[in-house]
């Protein structure tokens, strides 16, 4: 049997929205959001920045990946309401007006962009991963990358553009 009452809580509290202040890419952006609003879902509808991907909505693919105060979180499982305050980067902000970052450039030069979905999310969890070690192990790569998924690549091409980024001299595994 339905119960109305807990039906008529929950419609009440999913509709209660509020004001969040979210700091993406350096700049501040002012954000009504509801209670249950995700972080990726506040970022591309209501900030209007689409390059971090809605893929799986279920923490499984990393495709959403951002970095939240530096540190990578899934923005489809994170709620905009948790982030009021904080410094929210997106693959957006990698670059410096027309200049790539470094990363993203060794990207193109190793071929790890394929289809491009999950690139966004890669490239966010590598950009963690090289700030807070500029010379990472393989081991260090792909610990930092496990939890995004690409079906294109084969991930040879993207530890290969880390590691290029990071300063290794590197052949690209993609010609």
């Amino acid at each position: 049997m339905l119960d109305v009452t807990k039906n008529a809580v929950g419609a009440k509290l999913r509709s209660k929205s509020q004001l969040v202040q979210l700091a993406v890419n350096g700049e501040w952006h002012e954000v009504v959001v509801t209670p249950r609003l995700t972080l990726v879902e506040a970022i591309r509808d209501k900030v209007g920045l689409t390059g971090t991907k809605a893929s799986c909505e279920s923490g499984t693919c990393g495709a959403c990946t951002v970095l939240l105060d530096g540190r990578p979180v899934l923005a489809c499982l994170t709620l905009a309401v948790e982030c009021d305050g904080r410094r929210i980067e997106t693959v957006e902000g990698l670059a410096s007006g027309e200049n790539l970052s470094a990363l993203q450039e060794a990207f193109l030069d190793q071929g790890a962009v394929q289809c491009g979905f999950c690139t966004p999310g890669m490239l966010m969890s590598a950009t963690a991963l090289l700030r807070a070690h500029p010379r990472p192990t393989r081991a260090q790569i792909s610990k930092a990358l496990e939890g995004n998924l690409c079906r294109c690549t084969g991930y040879n091409a993207i530890v290969a553009a880390v590691r290029q980024a990071a300063g290794e001299a590197v052949e690209p595994v993609m010609k």
